[in-house]
């Protein structure tokens, strides 16, 4: 057992300069944890408007509907807000959107 360890010892001084710089790099490798760079439980709310809908923390569409008061007769319509086509309104023809 005494000679393992020392063989071990000796092949760990004799190691290549690089690899001894790496592993002094990283650090005592028992009893340590390192720290995230982003917080998982609490996201900035910036950042998770601008990734996509799928890849949220929650998932959540980016299209919503809208209530549209009709300036003319004060009609309330409902519409889509990724519309894709000229929305009336039902009492005066007047464009909404």
């Amino acid at each position: 057992l005494a000679q393992a360890i020392l063989a071990q010892d000796i092949l760990a001084r004799k190691r290549h300069p690089a690899c001894a710089a790496r592993s002094e790099a990283r650090g005592p490798e028992q009893g340590s944890l390192g720290t995230m760079d982003i917080d998982l439980l609490n996201p900035d709310p910036r950042e998770e408007r601008t990734k996509h809908k799928l890849k949220r923390m929650i998932q959540s569409p980016n299209s919503f509907f809208m209530d549209v008061k009709c300036p003319g007769c004060l009609q309330i319509t409902t519409v889509y807000s990724h519309a894709q086509t000229v929305v009336l309104c039902g009492n005066c023809n007047q464009m909404l959107c």
